[in-house]
């Protein structure tokens, strides 16, 4: 090639073209320089100097942030440059937590690993006596500051790829710490618990949360039974740990592995991914024909509808009302197994196995309970099931393959693909193709929405009615896409929305490490699961429709169906950086009140809001009965729109669009009038 040009590594010619630094070069010649804070999927940052080379004419550099040039000649290991090193990782020791047998990363912790390739054998550095507190606050993930190397790769993961920010650097020097924002918590800050600060974490600073004792107290209280549902991804990644080829479908020796560990029945959370299609794809045709709120999105994934109750509350009714596949299975077992088990409600325990950290977060939100107490009682991750399977000494790779158990273990191959970016659509448009035409599939395959592109679109006739859909993983990927909706510049009428790369397959409870070949090899063990699938289309699992005859009132759309599979959405949009007290009651019991006030935003109309409604908290004497806060938010509002809490009721957001309205005329508006009348709602709730 023309453009192929050639540069020396360690006396040996290697030829580069688009590289985009030197590292890479290095790397492509099969010398592999350790690295912490370089990611090839993130932005350059250069912070942990330890992928240094010789460059003739020019020095020591870091290679991940020097572009290659024609004739380069470069030296990656000198004695000057590995006690460079040695010393780097010494000094990160000396500032390090080590707990190494006891971390959950021990045995896939970078700074160990390279640790032991340099030589390192003592710490000649005093070490850090002050340690910081972990941060349990998050139901999803557990931050161990004490751990962090200042890397800075979660920070960049948050911001670049999910456009999030719930993290970042705070302070200077030796006190400089990655953190939300205010010395807050993770649990109190937008974070939207999707784990993918943890899976580039490279030492176990930010671990998914371990909830695998809970999981053995159950199995060892004899008074329980214990069931377990396993999802798609989870089977294409988990096997990675045994020895098993990436996207190796181990799913039948996983439920070997189950049983031998004391799980009752071992279910497939794509029997109620099929199900999630009957609803969805139903609520779909409905809206199309009855012009509902159109592009409908969907639910599937925890993190992205956290996301939109956060950034973008006036889509939530553009949300399919259907569950995830995980909470819908939960729901139907807890309804359907008690009467079978021949055992009370609960006695019967749920256990998760998922891809993803924000199931954690989905499992344990009020609205997924019933009388206080949760349907999916544990989730744990594919890294946590590991390493439970390996505490029981048993060898994945050894056991003959089992049956999931029915009926929730039967599902068609369109459950299945749920784990993959663009499966959820593919499966929905399996179902309405066929229901809308009441024809029989030529093809069950619509390829044009499989990949690892970060946007695809297909266009399909249903009934001779052409619909757009459209597929985007990553949540700065969909925060584009959504502009791109909102200005007009695209229009569509179905679009599935995955937070994590690619889908469920590189959840932040997935094997760390993945980059796109892996997650690309993980798709397409899923795709080859679905062809060995009996059965592609959703609605052909008769085992569904069985379930719906006997426990969901006939079929989807049906009351008892509503009310089992399907949920409502909460407007988190009032998520605060800080907040300042404006007034504070004396009584026992007291109302809180939050306004917003964007801190980016120029002349907020908020700070006139919260005199307006301060105003009016003390002339009918509720001063003594009001909690009234300033909330400050670093995301700006769009055209004035603010956001008030009243209790723990988020009142719809109110729009002062004239800057030059006099108090009397903001006062006079219908916005306002109904803050008043929830204020006075909340105060009469008090007595």
């Amino acid at each position: 090639m023309s453009d192929t040009k050639k540069l020396t590594v360690n006396g040996r010619v290697v030829e580069f073209t688009d590289e985009r630094n030197l590292l890479e070069v290095i790397r492509k010649a099969g010398i592999d320089i350790p690295t912490f804070c370089y990611h090839s999927e993130l932005s350059i940052y250069g912070a942990c100097r330890l992928c240094l080379v010789l460059v003739e004419g020019r020095g020591i550099m870091a290679a991940c942030s020097t572009a290659p040039a024609e004739n380069m000649v470069v030296q990656t290991d000198t004695k000057e440059i590995r006690e460079m090193r040695k010393i780097s990782i010494e000094l990160l020791l000396a500032d390090h937590s080590v707990e190494c047998p006891t971390c959950s990363r021990s045995s896939n912790c970078a700074l160990q690993k390279i640790a032991n390739r340099l030589g390192v054998t003592e710490v000649r550095f005093k070490k850090r006596e002050n340690k910081f507190a972990i941060d349990r606050s998050s139901p999803s993930l557990e931050r161990d500051p004490n751990k962090c190397v200042l890397c800075g790769d979660c920070v960049r993961v948050c911001r670049e790829i999910q456009n999030i920010g719930a993290i970042d650097f705070a302070n200077r020097g030796s006190k400089a710490q990655v953190m939300p924002a205010f010395n807050s918590t993770l649990g109190a800050v937008e974070c939207v618990n999707c784990g993918q600060c943890a899976a580039v974490c490279p030492t176990g600073a930010i671990v998914p949360k371990q909830d695998g004792h809970r999981v053995w107290d159950a199995l060892y209280d004899k008074s329980k039974t214990v069931v377990v549902q396993i999802a798609p991804a989870v089977r294409v990644a988990v096997g990675e740990y045994f020895g098993a080829a990436p996207g190796e479908n181990v799913a039948g020796k996983l439920v070997a592995a189950l049983k031998l560990m004391g799980f009752k029945h071992v279910y497939d959370t794509s029997f109620t991914a099929d199900m999630t299609i009957f609803e969805e794809a139903t609520e779909f045709i409905e809206r199309v024909s009855h012009k509902g709120k159109l592009p409908m999105f969907t639910s599937c994934c925890p993190a992205w509808v956290k996301y939109a109750e956060i950034y973008f509350p006036e889509l939530l009714p553009n949300l399919s009302s259907c569950r995830s596949p995980q909470a819908m299975l939960g729901s139907v077992a807890k309804k359907v197994l008690p009467e079978q088990f021949g055992i009370c409600r609960d006695d019967l325990v749920v256990v998760s196995i998922m891809p993803c950290t924000a199931k954690k977060f989905e499992a344990q939100l009020p609205k997924f309970t019933v009388e206080g107490k949760p349907e999916v009682d544990i989730v744990i991750t594919t890294s946590e099931i590991q390493q439970m399977i390996r505490s029981c000494g048993i060898n994945l790779n050894e056991l003959e393959p089992e049956a999931f158990d029915m009926p929730m273990g039967f599902a068609t191959g369109g459950g299945v693909i749920f784990g993959a970016s663009g499966g959820v659509m593919e499966a929905a448009l399996r179902y309405a193709a066929e229901k809308v035409t009441n024809k029989p599939l030529a093809s069950v395959d619509f390829k044009e929405v499989r990949g690892m592109a970060t946007r695809k679109e297909a266009e399909v006739s249903l009934d001779g009615q052409n619909i757009r859909v459209c597929v985007v993983h990553g949540l700065a990927n969909a925060k584009k896409l959504i502009a791109d909706i909102q200005s007009g510049k695209e229009h569509y009428d179905f679009v599935e929305v995955m937070a994590c790369p690619g889908g469920c397959i590189s959840g932040g409870g997935q094997p760390v490490g993945a980059t796109d070949k892996l997650r690309v090899i993980r798709q397409k063990g899923l795709y080859a699961a679905d062809k060995a699938h009996q059965v592609q289309k959703p609605q052909d699992n008769y085992l569904v429709t069985r379930c719906y005859e006997q426990y969901l009132g006939g079929g989807p759309g049906s009351h008892e169906s509503h009310c089992v599979l399907h949920t409502a959405y909460q407007n988190r949009s009032q998520l605060f950086d800080a907040k300042i007290p404006a007034m504070r009651g004396t009584a026992e019991k007291r109302l809180p009140i939050t306004v917003t006030i964007c801190a980016k935003q120029e002349n907020c109309p908020g700070q006139l809001l919260l005199g307006m409604i301060a105003s009016y908290v003390k002339e009918h004497g509720y001063s003594d009965r009001v909690d009234l806060d300033a909330a400050f938010s670093s995301r700006e509002s769009q055209d004035g729109t603010l956001c008030v809490t009243i209790g723990d009721q988020a009142v719809e957001r109110t729009r002062f669009t004239n800057a030059n309205n006099t108090l009397e005329q903001l006062q006079n508006q219908a916005a306002f009038k109904a803050i008043t009348a929830a204020i006075d709602a909340g105060i009469a709730a008090l007595a």
